[in-house]
């Protein structure tokens, strides 16, 4: 059954193919992919430096990304270790924010306030799997520790005063070890406290008012959170869907929020939706899409009918590539071609076989919504929304500012003065909020 033999002084044990056979079929079947679990943390002598920054900060903060996946409870017990607030960046949103006493928000030009706040009062910061590149948004004065598993992405935005590669999770849990837990809570308590100012402001905006022709797109996000599955799946496209999601729906830990957020590639809810909804058939799927991506992919719509998909496809319906004229006018740019002459994009989903919807009114939402998640096949709903809604970024430049007037003053001076008259009146909750 089993020999060895000498060769060059290495025995090599011999098994005939029946016998491993036989004893592999009890056990392991050939070509079987075994798990395995890796552990992939700094060392001590990079950790004990990072805990000495950490520790004479008088004021921490955490920026958290996407490599914080599966680290949920180890940054929780950080931050509560460290007592520093947590901001995150759009990508780590969904692994973040849910069941998080620290979370104060995202930052970025897609944030908010709070989250900006948080970073720019900081002596330390410490960031956790993002390679987050606006470097704006970086405190200009803080020492910085970064963890990530991708060495080559460490300092490419900011200059770092401690490089840990590591996995988050295994990083964070070998960090622990190093650090005092007596910490001043100030700055903790004082950021938690704006961040719960800055959402009751956000949630405000969101709430259901009056009935008019089109619908503020915070209401619309607000009310697809609450509708949708506690296991869904959105895709946002890029533009003003990414915008309001990234703001306004709400993860616990087995939603997920994919979107191009890397790369932003217009128009990409909808195939993603495609691929996500093909891997995962019992699952809800969610397109948020703009008007102007999906007019961009049509096609994609006889997809869904020919693979029998059930994607419920969102269309926020403003008529024009409305990021687009944020941009404009925050460079002083009068809006030109940006319009959109759309077709009713529920009537082309009946067309092609789905389940469509159209809601004018705020009265329709609620119902409209229900009847199109509910469908058993693919549905589009689309939803006429403001096409002024601003969305104020958490920290505006001078130059921002100065941009915005411009526009404003060269709308008016173009016969546009309707347009800066619509931005007023669409924005006056906000406005009234401040």
């Amino acid at each position: 059954m089993r020999h060895a033999l000498e060769r060059g002084g290495v025995a090599v044990v011999v098994i005939p193919p029946e016998i491993w056979l036989t004893q592999a079929s009890s056990a392991v079947k050939p070509n079987a992919i075994l798990a395995t679990e890796s552990i992939i943390r700094p060392g001590d002598d990079d950790l004990a430096r990072a805990a000495e920054v950490l520790g004479d900060a008088g004021a921490v903060t955490i920026l958290a990304g996407a490599g914080c996946q599966g680290a949920h409870d180890e940054v929780a017990a950080l931050a509560e270790m460290l007592k520093a607030p947590v901001v995150h960046a759009l990508r780590g949103k969904e692994f973040i924010e849910y069941d998080n006493p620290y979370d104060v928000g995202m930052t970025g030009l897609l944030g908010f306030e709070s989250g900006y706040r948080a970073l720019e009062h900081c002596d330390a910061l410490l960031t956790l799997g993002t390679d987050f590149p606006y470097r704006p948004f970086y405190p200009e004065h803080a020492k910085v520790v970064q963890v990530d598993v991708r060495g080559e992405h460490i300092g490419r935005r900011v200059p770092v005063d401690v490089a840990l590669v590591g996995t988050v999770k295994d990083t964070i849990v070998a960090l622990m070890r190093h650090l005092q837990s007596h910490r001043d809570a100030e700055h903790l308590e004082r950021m938690t406290t704006h961040y719960r100012r800055t959402r009751r402001r956000l949630d405000e905006l969101a709430r259901a008012r009056g009935d008019g022709p089109a619908i503020h797109p915070q209401v619309l996000i607000a009310a697809i959170d609450k509708a949708a599955a506690d296991d869904a799946v959105f895709l946002a496209d890029v533009g003003t869907p990414t915008l309001w999601a990234a703001r306004y729906l709400s993860m616990n830990g087995r939603r997920r929020l994919l979107g191009s957020f890397n790369h932003g590639s217009m128009a990409n809810a909808l195939p993603q939706a495609i691929g996500v909804q093909a891997a995962q058939p019992g699952r809800q799927v969610i397109a948020l899409s703009g008007d102007g991506g999906l007019s961009m992919l049509l096609g994609e719509l006889l997809t869904l009918r020919q693979q029998h998909l059930p994607v419920k496809v969102v269309v926020f319906n403003n008529a024009s590539l409305a990021f687009v004229e944020l941009e404009m006018k925050a460079d002083g740019f009068v809006t030109f071609g940006t319009d959109l002459d759309n077709p009713s994009f529920a009537e082309l989903g009946r067309a092609v076989g789905l389940h469509g919807v159209r809601i004018d009114r705020l009265s329709e939402l609620s119902d409209g919504l229900r009847t199109g998640l509910e469908h058993p096949g693919a549905a589009l709903i689309e939803v006429m929304t403001e096409r002024q809604e601003l969305s104020r970024p958490p920290h505006i430049t001078v130059s921002q500012a100065k941009g915005f007037t411009l526009w404003a003053t060269r709308s008016v001076l173009s016969g546009r003065g309707d347009e800066v008259l619509e931005v007023a009146r669409s924005n006056l909750r906000e406005l009234a909020l401040k």
